[in-house]
């Protein structure tokens, strides 16, 4: 399962934007996912990512799906938000 942040925005950026993107998820993407099936998160084209957005979705995923890894990640508000989540979340991202 890939998941293409893309399709949320290039600007990821508040708490209830998180929250409504990850019900989305949670509908129509990741519903009939195996839970141990393996889970890519793509941050392609993804400008600005704020640890609220991220923590509303990312968290989550990784609370979910134990087998999730990230593709793509080179954007340095991308980095700088993942750094938080290993910090804060108490999720290993």
């Amino acid at each position: 399962m890939r998941i293409e942040l893309k399709k949320f925005g290039d600007m990821l950026i508040s708490r209830p934007a998180g929250r409504e993107a990850y019900l989305a998820l949670s509908a129509y993407i990741t519903k009939d996912v195996e839970k141990n099936e393996e889970v890519a998160i793509d941050f392609s084209d993804v400008k600005v990512m704020t640890p609220s957005w991220a923590d509303e979705v990312i968290t989550k995923i990784f609370q979910e799906f134990p087998n999730v890894h990230l593709e793509h990640t080179e954007n340095p508000t991308v980095q700088a938000t993942l750094k938080t989540l290993r910090e804060y979340s108490g999720v290993r991202i």
